[in-house]
């Protein structure tokens, strides 16, 4: 009887999960499509979802572009270097955030992470253009750090408030510093959130447009504007295009569907310890 009065709620359930993702599926699997087919089954009407023939030299055209190369080393080293920075600065902050209870200050925060990025946008240009950074990687470096620093500090925050404090008071009995405290007993407690905080960091500043579009010289710019630059006035080719959109998803996506457990783990432990 029990199982018959869950059913109703299991299939609502099932039902809103695809109502939800199949438009993201569904989005998906026609970027595949078009990355794979030739131009003129691509134009054609009514549309074709599976050709009959497969076009792999639009992934081939992209990989062998002159440019991809240092796109794609550019965008790692400005996610890799904006995630550090925001991991080096937001741990402890959220940390001392959280065990000062300072709630005024985290909504200082959640304020800075709702805030839209274009409003730092034109003084941080115009600060770049002064101390002359401009068409370097530094500047998309800093700016990133306005979108992944809150990012990470309020997930702190929330992680932090959750674990137990009797092993940090046991510590601090036992003579150990604040430092100690935070660094042998909190960071190993957090190892969770801060890896729910490293993905979030890397999925938001990897597919940054707007910051790269505006600071970015010819040999600086990241995978997402490249895609953009794929965009001409006398002829748009979805080929190369769709198959250069998924190349850029590809790395977010495999560090999603890796890394999916302890994503889990990082959003729930935090409440299953407060409970």
């Amino acid at each position: 009887m029990s199982r018959l009065r869950q059913l109703p709620g299991r299939i609502g359930l099932a039902f809103a999960i695809i109502v939800i993702v199949s438009p993201a599926v569904l989005f998906f699997l026609w970027m595949l499509s078009l990355s794979v087919k030739f131009e003129i089954d691509n134009a054609s009407y009514p549309p074709v979802f599976i050709p009959e023939r497969f076009n792999w030299g639009n992934y081939a055209a992209v990989l062998d572009s002159k440019r991809f190369s240092t796109y794609f080393i550019n965008s790692l080293i400005v996610t890799g270097a904006a995630t550090a920075f925001a991991l080096l600065v937001g741990v402890p902050a959220g940390y001392g955030l959280a065990r000062m209870r300072a709630h005024k200050a985290a909504v200082v925060i959640l304020i800075a992470r709702i805030t839209p990025g274009l409003s730092y946008l034109i003084p941080l240009f115009l600060l770049f253009q002064w101390l002359g950074l401009l068409g370097t990687l530094w500047p998309q470096i800093i700016i990133h750090l306005v979108v992944t620093v809150p990012i990470v500090i309020w997930i702190m925050i929330g992680y932090f408030e959750t674990t137990p404090m009797e092993l940090e008071e046991s510590a601090l009995i036992d003579g150990a510093t604040r430092w100690q405290v935070f660094r042998y007993v909190a960071l190993p407690i957090a190892r969770p959130g801060i890896a729910v905080a490293f993905i979030l960091a890397v999925i938001f500043s990897w597919n940054n447009f707007v910051f790269g579009i505006v600071l970015a010289g010819r040999e600086t710019r990241t995978l997402p504007v490249a895609v953009y630059n794929m965009i001409s006035f006398d002829q748009l080719s979805w080929g190369p295009l769709a198959a250069a959109a998924l190349i850029v998803t590809l790395p977010v996506l495999l560090l999603t569907v890796f890394a999916q457990r302890q994503i889990v783990a990082g959003l729930t432990a935090g409440a299953v310890k407060g409970g």
